[in-house]
């Protein structure tokens, strides 16, 4: 029930009125862009880190198969 009420659109508007406020128009543009850069190398390590763990699964007889047809 908490998180129902805490982000209604009057909310979003306050923390964005403040966020302007603090940094500034011309920084803004550029803590997006960083913020988005972050999640999507987040996202990419989080997918390589699988991709590993399904690597490991994989017994050695596959593995090596794999190799060999690249």
């Amino acid at each position: 029930m908490f998180f129902r009420d805490l982000f209604q659109p009057m909310h979003i508007l306050v923390i964005l009125a403040l966020a302007l406020l603090l940094f500034g128009p011309g920084r803004l543009p550029e803590i997006g862009s960083g913020l988005g850069r972050s999640i999507k190398e987040f996202k990419k390590a989080l997918s390589g880190q699988k991709e590993e763990e399904l690597e490991v699964d994989r017994p050695a007889d596959q593995h090596a198969d794999q190799s060999a047809k690249k």
